[in-house]
């Protein structure tokens, strides 16, 4: 009898050993800013990481498996990204994230529960130079480029249209701060002036206070640095209110319908402001195309970034064979740097065969080419954009 049960359990192990292992899906988050300051940006980012999440799942999956997207909140503010990043990393146990959007949600996050945690996530927007600087034991990237980029292409188009003098009023946060300081130098570096630099909180519904010292200067050009659905959007009004200024200009975070909404168009037609843009060449026409085939604008702003940061972290969990957090830092290397054979956005099916073959690929994405430095920063364009009948027009590169 014990001859007999030990052969039926040999027979079991082995019967076992020969069955196929059931794939399981993988859980990928995306920390967006939601609600707050930027909360009129966020829903076509969360859209775009989404965009190239469905594909990989429609070509056959991660791992054999579906990718699971789970989604939350850090409201551009690092007391909130932190608990919203520990539920995704702790409770969820995502393998990897997209985000946060915002620099100062993004570092609060990494802190909170990425780093600790040993996850890799990649924001599609956060621009601070603080970013570049920060103890992220490899595991913090980002698909935009940093504010010591774009504050220089936002001087240098100011520059280009024979601006001699501004003020500048920044949101007092890493991500203001950090691009005004980089405005700064490169503009008075340009021979320009910066005839009032004044910080703002955030949030109030009274900005009168700073752009008296604004408007005292004497500079009818006004750069604002602030956040379309919060300070930027209260400023440019009651800068509207006051008729000091003729001229405004912005960047990234201004751009979004929130900051028009109750200001006679006519009054700022014109504003001019930076972002991050989609490079041209064939990934760029390529993602434009999947974009709009599925319903959404490819030139929504950090979009395409965002369409990015989801397709690698999913060529990044393919090439390092599990759902494991192990590892993966460095299989986004080798996903998104040559040499390797070309990977466009939505090739997801070509990739796994590669990936499978041992063959090394190279990500070439919606926002140019993806060769991470040292510190997880990538080069990128920067883009001018125009309100034009109450509405944002992209008028192509800042030289």
């Amino acid at each position: 009898m014990n001859k007999k049960l030990l052969g039926l359990a040999v027979a079991a192990s082995v019967l076992g050993l020969a069955a196929p292992v059931l794939a399981e899906d993988v859980k990928i988050g995306i920390l967006g800013d939601l609600t707050g300051p930027i909360e009129s940006l966020a829903p076509p980012i969360v859209a775009g990481a989404q965009l190239a999440f469905d594909q990989v799942n429609a070509q056959g999956g991660l791992l054999g498996g579906k990718i699971v997207s789970i989604v939350g909140d850090s409201a551009c503010d690092p007391t909130a990204a932190g608990p919203a990043a520990d539920k995704l990393v702790n409770t969820d146990q995502v393998t990897a994230f997209v985000g946060a959007f915002c620099t100062g949600a993004t570092i609060g996050a990494a802190n909170a529960a990425g780093i600790p945690g040993n996850v890799v996530q990649i924001s599609p927007s956060a621009s601070a130079p603080a970013l570049t600087t920060l103890d992220d034991k490899d595991l913090v990237y980002r698909t935009t480029p940093s504010d010591a980029f774009q504050g220089v292409k936002l001087a240098d188009l100011l520059t280009q249209k024979g601006v001699k003098d501004v003020a500048l009023t920044y949101v007092n946060n890493d991500y203001g701060k950090g691009l005004a300081d980089v405005f700064v130098k490169q503009f008075e570096a340009n021979g320009g002036t910066v005839s009032a630099n004044v910080s703002h909180e955030d949030g109030k519904a009274d900005y009168r206070a700073e752009l008296g010292q604004l408007a005292g200067s004497g500079s009818q050009n006004l750069v604002l640095i602030g956040y379309a659905s919060g300070s930027a959007h209260t400023i440019l009004q009651q800068a509207v209110e006051a008729g000091d200024f003729a001229v405004f200009f912005g960047v990234d975070g201004v751009i979004g319908d929130d900051l028009l909404a109750g200001i006679d168009p006519a009054k700022v037609e014109g504003l001019s402001a930076t972002r991050a843009g989609a490079y041209t060449g064939e990934s760029a026409e390529i993602y434009k195309k999947i974009a709009t085939d599925a319903g959404q604008d490819p030139a929504a702003t950090y979009a395409p970034q965002a369409y990015d940061a989801g397709f690698l972290l999913a060529l990044a969990i393919e090439k390092n064979g599990s759902a494991s957090r192990e590892g993966l830092s460095k299989a986004l290397r080798e996903v998104a740097s040559a040499p390797g054979e070309i990977i466009r956005p939505g090739e997801w099916a070509k990739a796994v065969e590669l990936i499978k073959a041992g063959t090394d690929i190279d990500y070439d994405g919606a926002g140019g080419p993806l060769d991470f430095d040292a510190a997880g920063d990538v080069n990128g364009t920067i883009v001018e954009v125009v309100v034009e009948g109450g509405k944002f027009v992209e008028k192509g590169p800042v030289k």
